[in-house]
This record gives structure tokens, sequence and C-alpha cells, in this order.
């Protein structure tokens, strides 16, 4: 408890340094003449803080010389007078820099003034004057002093004023608390001010890095989607070529040459769009794929391989559907894709019925399988496949139902053509 009250106390007389200042902004700093070397810009908060200085040096000199003047008093000692007039003037300038070096000089210098003030009145009972330098000095000082230190500091200047007017001038307690504690709570509220706004401004720098970092995620989870569609269509198709093509040659060098010509051009088409999808991550000057992406009109092309491939495909597309918007285009394009590479790896040789259609607002695409001519070698890794299908009707705000149908499986995609 004693700790708490004395560290405060200690921080404030001997070890304690006050906060920084506010970054000076535009509005108050401005390019140097030239004939000030030494400086490169000027503050005018400081500037006019030393202009307030000389100011009270200037106004504290005449008063007490006019009060010498009138008591027709001999000069004063000259050490005590000089103090006396930086005890007003030296802490108005010193307390943007050092808040608590001012108010610890006010201290130190204060009794000359006080000593002064009396020898010019005869040292009267009722205590010194309060002059309105003196009172602006001490007020500016004890407002920058709270606007720059914790509550705990400022109750601790708060309570050595108190015990220097006490010492000084007793009969004026009750107001001068009121008055002195007038510029702590001032000082106080802007700090408080000061202190939440940088801590929107911190959070705001957060936000900014989060929501960064969520594009980040959300760019490499398309990315990963694109990959998947890519490289799991391909590759299912051109092994199971791989794997019929021998069947179907039977030694022929004629059928085994077009089989092959067949797998080069699927390996082609499957290195083709690997390079468009991670072409936007090797460019290091942001610019992006110009290469169109699929859409319904690659459709064809993903049944041609489909049957090349041993799968017996109906398709049918009614001709409502010839233009319909890049996005919901592109992911018609990879839900085929994906349902084309499912019913290759889980029901080989299998009879496809796919439908590209448009009712009212909506494309609709169904594809739905019988069973497989031949059992699946191996479902090793599959499982990501409907979860993407279904992320990018959901991104686009439609649905997709997947499931078992009688002797088969049944995907049914819906995608709004407004929203896109």
């Amino acid at each position: 408890m004693i700790s708490a009250l004395v560290r405060p106390l200690k921080f404030a007389l001997f070890t304690g340094k006050a906060e920084p200042p506010p970054l000076a902004t535009r509005r108050t700093r401005v390019s140097a003449p030239r004939w000030l070397a030494p400086f490169t810009t000027l503050d005018w908060v400081r500037l006019a803080e030393l202009t307030l200085a000389i100011l009270l040096y200037a106004t504290a000199s005449s008063d007490l010389w006019q009060r010498l003047y009138d008591k027709q008093m001999t000069s004063p000692p000259a050490l005590p007078f000089q103090l006396a007039l930086v005890s007003l003037s030296l802490p108005v300038a010193l307390r943007d820099r050092w808040p608590l070096g001012a108010w610890r000089t006010a201290l130190v210098t204060l009794p000359a003034y006080v000593y002064i003030d009396r020898m010019i009145d005869g040292f009267p009972d009722q205590g010194m004057t309060y002059s309105w330098p003196l009172v602006l000095m001490y007020l500016l000082v004890l407002y920058t002093v709270a606007s720059r230190n914790s509550e705990a500091v400022s109750i601790a200047v708060w309570a050595v004023s108190m015990l220097y007017l006490l010492v000084f001038n007793s009969n004026v307690v009750p107001v001068g608390a009121a008055v002195l504690a007038v510029p702590l709570v001032l000082g106080y509220n802007v700090r408080a001010r000061r202190r939440a706004s940088a801590k929107l401004v911190e959070e705001s720098q957060l936000k900014v890095v989060a929501e960064g970092a969520q594009a980040v995620l959300e760019e490499r989870a398309r990315i990963a989607r694109e990959l998947h569609d890519v490289v799991a269509h391909h590759m299912s198709v051109i092994a199971i070529q791989a794997e019929a093509v021998p069947l179907k040659a039977a030694g022929d060098a004629k059928q085994l040459e077009e089989g092959l010509a067949v797998i080069r051009s699927l390996s082609l088409d499957a290195i083709a769009q690997l390079r468009q999808v991670l072409g936007v991550l090797r460019d290091a000057d942001g610019r992006k794929e110009t290469t169109p992406q699929p859409d319904l009109e690659g459709i064809d092309a993903l049944v041609a391989n489909a049957r090349a491939a041993g799968l017996a495909v109906l398709f049918r597309r009614s001709p409502q559907v010839e233009e319909v918007p890049q996005a919901v285009g592109l992911s018609a394009y990879r839900i085929v894709q994906e349902s084309l590479s499912n019913v290759m790896r889980h029901a080989p040789g299998a009879t496809v019925s796919l439908e590209v259609a448009r009712e009212g607002d909506e494309l609709v695409v169904r594809v739905a399988n019988g069973p497989g001519a031949r059992p699946a070698e191996s479902s090793a890794g599959a499982g990501h496949g409907l979860v993407g299908m279904r992320e990018r009707a959901v991104l686009l705000g439609g649905t997709l139902e997947a499931g078992p149908i009688a002797d088969g499986f049944e995907v049914v995609a819906r995608l709004p053509l407004e929203a896109a």
C-alpha cells in the first residue's frame, strides 16, 4: 500500500519521464526559412509556447519593477529576482518536450518568486500575491503533465502542489484545490481520448491485416479448387486411357498410336490448364492471367474425353444457355468436370446422363450415372470433390444436391443467373 503511494511521488519528483508528445501534423509544421540554418522545419505550437514564455518573462519583469517603484524600493537581489522571472517563463518553454521537467523547474524556482513578492509587500501574513502570469504558467504545466502521464502521477503532482499551497498560503487551500484540479482533469480526458484514438487506429490496422490474411486464404482455397478440378479430371481420364488403349489395340500399331495421341492431347490440355491456374502465382508484377477461363462451351470437350475413357455419356443442352455470366459458366464447367471424374473413379464404364438447361432465372446442371461396367479399382484421394462443387454453388447463391439414386448417383446444381 505504501509502495503504491510512494512510487508515483518518486516518479513525478525524481525518476519519471513523460510520454512522448503527439506527432506534429502538417498544419503545425512548416519549412523554415533559409537563414535559419540549424532548423529544417518550424513547429508553430512550440514557437507559440516560446513566444508565450518570453511574454510572461517581460510581463512579470515589468510588474515587479512597477511594484518596486511604487514602494520606492531599491533594486532587489539580482539572483532571486532573475530566478523569480525564470520561474514564470522557463516551465512554459519546457513543458512540451519535458512536462515533468517543467513542473520540477517550477517547484525549484517558485520559492524565489515568493521571496521577491513578499519582500516587495513587506512579508505580509496573508501570503503571496497571485499574478496572472504565475497562475497561467502553473495551470499550463499541470495540464501538460496530466495529458502525458498516468492518473497516479497526476494525483501525485496535485498532492505536491497542494502541499506547496499549504506552506506558502494556507488561506486559499479550498479554492486552490479546485483550481489546480481543473487542468489535471482536462489533461486526463485528452490523454484518454488520445489513447482511445490510437487503439482504434491499431485495431483498424489489425483488421486490415486480418482481412488481407483472409483474402490470401480465400485465394488459396480458390486455387486449390481449380487445381483439384483440373488434376482430378485429366489424371482420371489419362489413367483410364492408359489402361484401355493396350486392350483396345490388341497389338494393332495404328490403334495404339491413336490411343497414345489421345493421351498426349489430354496431357497437354492438363498442363495448359495448370499453367493458367498457376500463372497468377508466378507473376511478380501482379498482372492477371489473360487466358479465358473455361465455360459452357468447354463441356463438349469434357464429354468427348469422358466418352474416350469408356463412359457412355448422353448430353443434352437447351438453347437458352448459350450466353450466361462468366462466373456461372466457369462453375458449371467445374461441376460437370468433377462429376464426370467421380463417375470415372467410382463407376468406370457407366452410362451417364448430363443435362444443362435454364429453368427460370437459374442454370440447372444434372449429372446422373448408372452402375459401373466394372468395379472401381481404388477411391484414394476422393472425398473433397463434392465439398468443392457445393462451395462453388453456394458462392454464387445457388444450391447443390448430391446423393445416391436407384442403381447410381446424381448431382443437381442450381446456379442463379441474376446474382452472378
